[in-house]
């Protein structure tokens, strides 16, 4: 397990991030992008601010700062290129902490709050966020396939074939 390795990965995170926006959430109406749906965070609107939000806390957790408490507003509108905004954002300041990672930091335990997260040590935190991220985006893709979309998929190995 080594620092660059975690970097190759989220290299795969943040490609099928932008993907799953490049190609399918920009030719949505806006209709289709809050529509409601009963399952995990609703709309696709809803589970995209979800993701985007989870990867900031979870690396504000792992920077020992702040994560703010406010919510993304409510859709009022076609706000995707505020939401665009944000999550490119997030994604900076998730480069610049992988940038500074370092293999001694991955067996570290940086998180002080909740107590539940305390023994969680860098390498496993990192670990999750790609797996919740890989979580949502099947969800996603899952709500775009049903608002008529042909979506693709999203494994890793495909990604690793374009990028030894």
């Amino acid at each position: 397990m080594n620092a660059d390795a975690f970097r190759h990965f989220y290299n795969y995170h943040f490609a099928e991030n932008r993907k799953i926006w490049d190609r399918y959430i920009t030719q949505l109406t806006i209709e289709q992008f809050t529509q409601p749906a009963s399952y995990s965070h609703g709309s696709v609107r809803g589970q995209v601010v979800h993701l985007m939000s989870t990867d900031e806390a979870w690396f504000a957790s792992l920077r020992s700062v702040d994560f703010p408490e406010e919510n993304f507003p409510p859709p009022g509108g076609d706000d995707r290129a505020t939401i665009r905004v944000r999550w490119d954002a997030v994604e900076e300041m998730m480069r610049a902490y992988l940038a500074g990672l370092t293999d001694e930091m991955l067996l570290e335990k940086p998180i002080v709050e909740p107590e539940e997260d305390q023994n969680l040590t860098t390498w496993q935190v990192l670990l999750h966020v790609v797996n919740h991220g890989t979580d949502h985006r099947a969800q996603l893709l899952r709500l775009l396939n049903d608002l008529g979309v042909d979506t693709k998929w999203q494994d890793y190995i495909f990604y690793a074939y374009e990028n030894p």
